[in-house]
């Protein structure tokens, strides 16, 4: 299971981490985001020890979901030594996260 991070962890754990780290923004009345869920799931099983994969509520942490331009949910961001490579909005096969994350 993915792990959701605050604002606090933002920083520490997406931006200053080694290798890339996807983050799924989502919120709990999603129901698209429930769909991804398991994809996202299955993906970090996948990536486990080459990339990180994180999940941030939009409604817990406006701030970071604000910093980064998330109009909706679920936006998928691919960050590499702290800057954002990639993005996807909407529900995505498992094929193109994985691609995503290179």
């Amino acid at each position: 299971m993915s792990e959701v991070i605050s604002s606090a962890d933002f920083q520490s754990k997406v931006l200053d981490a080694q290798g890339p780290v996807l983050v799924d923004f989502f919120a709990t009345w999603c129901g698209p985001c429930k769909m991804l869920a398991p994809t996202l799931d299955e993906v970090s099983g996948e990536v486990a020890g080459k990339a990180a994969v994180y999940k941030v509520d939009i409604d817990q942490s406006p701030d970071v979901a604000q910093r980064y331009g998330v109009m909706s949910v679920p936006t998928l961001v691919v960050f590499e030594n702290g800057q954002v490579k990639q993005q996807a909005v909407g529900v995505q096969p498992k094929q193109n996260i994985l691609a995503m994350l290179g």
